[in-house]
């Protein structure tokens, strides 16, 4: 194995004394912008289409209960990413892994948009999903350009624009559709994409990981990463249970919301952005695991998910519209504060395997959340609201039932990421 003065810093002098120059004096504040919205906009692409189940399933003709395969293979394909693209960080340089992956994402978006039939619109957004894990190699390069004593706060603040992303690309996604139809969402997203590339290439500093073990090698590596870091194993259970919660609600709740209460895209529209509200927390969560909190935060943030579906189900059952969307920001505030305290944990370990850790960790997240989204919009179908909520609940209580193993003895930090 190469150590870290071998070829690939000696082949690129002028480009790791870039990086190394930027690691240096960490993130400026318009750099950490640009990372903010950039991870936005590339994991928006995953949740246009959860608002638009319905209008897309009627062009595409899908039955009801297969719907949720809408959101299922853009997921899939994310998970996909996150196993065989992710893990390259580690290995090649990453800005241009990440204006490539861009690219990769504009061809998928445009393939959506003309699609005519269930099967090329499945594939392209097989592709989306694959190639929008652009923002999963810049989250660990934006850790790697920031100081220890600050990395929770700039994971935070990145995390922020992130999630941002994915709570207001549903209201979005609504307010255009109900103007210009659902394929409109998918071409206006692609520009964005195809912009946001030629901003990146000029606004990254470029990054050539200190040693190359190669793809293959680096592939074989992932099963002993997974056996040998248990707080990967802890938090990955954790972040998968309560991203399972968090998808069964929003892959149902447009339909609820249609169903229940006779709102159209504009009114599911207002819902998702009151719940965007959550992403509020990501910026308070880096500052908790900053001063040591990770643990007793990561408690409450379960707690609070599990007190969300409970409040959720007692709102609809009263019909309560106030209830269903206080449910849906504590929800999205609950998974929030849990990811960003999951990163800090992981981006606290070995710097050289973050590309990895990251990738294995998201991996398992959204195989969680693809196998959740397929079987909300089923078990709504089937079983109300009510049986959503058992679902949804039932995920996060699995996440609160581990998180109890960690007082069973006292650990190291090491083992927990406290």
């Amino acid at each position: 194995m190469s150590s870290p003065s071998s070829a690939p810093r000696a082949a690129h002098p002028g480009h790791s004394a870039q990086s190394a120059q930027s690691a240096a004096s960490g993130l400026s504040p318009a750099l950490t912008l640009v990372f903010a919205v950039a991870c936005g906009l590339c994991v928006a692409n995953i949740y246009y289409a959860q608002p638009l189940i319905g209008p897309i399933s009627d062009t595409l003709q899908l039955h009801a209960g297969l719907a949720g395969l809408i959101m299922t293979l853009t997921q899939l394909g994310y998970g996909a990413g996150l196993l065989l693209l992710v893990p390259l960080a580690d290995v090649v340089e990453n800005r241009r892994l990440i204006v490539g992956a861009l690219f990769g994402a504009v061809i998928g978006l445009v393939g959506i948009a003309l699609s005519n039939s269930a099967v090329t619109f499945l594939a392209a957004s097989f592709v989306v999903g694959t190639c929008a894990v652009a923002a999963q190699v810049l989250l660990p390069f934006a850790s790697h350009l920031a100081p220890e004593a600050t990395r929770g706060k700039v994971v935070g603040n990145i995390m922020a624009g992130l999630l941002g992303g994915i709570m207001l690309a549903r209201p979005f996604a609504s307010v255009v559709a109900s103007a210009l139809g659902w394929r409109a969402v998918f071409w206006v997203s692609a520009v964005l994409m195809a912009t946001l590339i030629a901003v990146l290439w000029r606004a990254l500093p470029q990054r050539h990981p200190h040693a190359s073990m190669g793809y293959a090698r680096t592939m074989a590596s992932l099963p002993g990463i997974v056996l040998n870091t248990p707080v990967l194993r802890r938090r990955g259970l954790y972040q998968g249970m309560m991203f399972s919660g968090f998808q069964a609600f929003w892959t149902a709740v447009p339909l609820a919301l249609a169903h229940e209460f006779g709102m159209g895209q504009g009114g599911i529209a207002a819902f998702a952005l009151a719940g965007a509200a959550g992403a509020l927390m990501a910026p308070i969560a880096g500052r908790l695991a900053d001063r040591g909190l990770t643990r007793p935060a990561t408690g409450v943030a379960i707690a609070v998910a599990l007190f969300s579906f409970v409040l959720g189900a007692v709102a609809m059952h009263y019909h309560s519209l106030a209830g269903l969307v206080a449910a849906g920001i504590l929800l999205d505030g609950a998974v929030q504060l849990c990811q960003v305290l999951n990163f800090r944990s992981l981006f606290m370990l070995a710097p050289e395997l973050r590309g990895r850790l990251n990738g294995l960790f998201m991996t398992f997240i959204f195989i969680c959340a693809a196998v959740a989204s397929g079987i909300a919009a089923a078990v709504y179908a089937f079983h109300g609201w009510s049986g959503l909520c058992l679902l949804g609940g039932g995920y996060v209580l699995v996440a609160l039932l581990y998180y109890a193993t960690e007082f069973r003895r006292q650990p190291s930090p090491a083992a927990v990421g406290r």
